[in-house]
């Protein structure tokens, strides 16, 4: 090498010196890395993304084949990293597989990481947002639909009413516009006898129109994407308002 030469350099400590966030993302899913980008987008927080095989169908079968892929997934996650917090990003797969189920797979791998799903981040934000009856939302057939609703229903939490958009391939999930979204929202939203609403789904684009649904319905609007984002942020000792991504950003876990 002509005219080269060894440089000094020094290091520091990194990115994520607030908090480092991993996530386990869907093979098929289109949606969560973009909202959480937005979402997370705090000084010296970084959050590191792993994919997780699944099919393109989402039912009951194959939402459980992922079980077997999860402790992969989750190894590509460098225990190196110290992650604080680490969430599996799908509402119908921890339904389906079961919350503690997940978070033991995951646990498996980093024992010292807080662990989240979409469907734990759910209840935890019905909790700190004293919703006790809600609205359900999703994309997913009945049969999916009525697992997710009997798993909240369990946990105490009541469905006042449900809407679905009856779709199994998770690539035309992703491709649901915010428009039929929102309006879907507020059609559920306006009954008088729901505290709030829930939309389930990672792959469904929820984050920029919650505000105004919020707004519309004088209620708060939770989606899996937010209510995920948020509580791996609250692991993580992050508590940092949001409220432009709905209301729930100005909650704080319980100590």
């Amino acid at each position: 090498m002509d005219n080269a030469q060894q440089l000094p350099y020094s290091t520091s400590a990194g990115l994520g010196q607030t908090a480092k966030i991993g996530l386990i993302v869907l093979q098929t899913d289109q949606t969560i890395e973009d909202e959480f980008r937005q979402m997370l987008a705090i000084d010296g927080v970084a959050c590191y993304h792993s994919r997780i095989a699944n099919a393109m169908q989402v039912t009951p079968q194959t939402l459980a084949q992922m079980q077997a892929d999860l402790p992969i997934a989750a190894s590509l996650l460098p225990k190196a990293f110290e992650f604080n917090a680490i969430g599996y990003g799908c509402t119908s797969g921890a339904t389906i597989i079961g919350e503690e189920q997940v978070a033991q797979l995951i646990l498996a791998e980093h024992p010292n990481a807080k662990v989240s799903n979409p469907l734990s981040a759910c209840k935890a934000a019905c909790a700190v947002l004293h919703l006790h009856k809600i609205a359900l939302l999703t994309p997913y057939t009945p049969q999916v639909t009525q697992a997710l609703s009997d798993n909240l229903c369990a946990s105490g939490i009541v469905i006042s009413h449900t809407g679905y958009f009856d779709i199994e391939d998770d690539f035309e999930v992703g491709r649901v516009d915010s428009t039929s979204i929102l309006d879907a929202i507020i059609a559920l939203g306006s009954h008088s006898d729901c505290d709030g609403v829930f939309v389930s789904c990672t792959s469904l684009r929820v984050a920029n129109v919650i505000l105004k649904a919020e707004q519309h319905l004088g209620k708060p609007v939770i989606s899996s994407n937010q209510a995920l984002a948020w509580h791996l942020l609250r692991l993580s000792g992050v508590n940092k308002n949001l409220t432009q991504f709905g209301c729930l950003f100005s909650k704080y876990l319980p100590s």
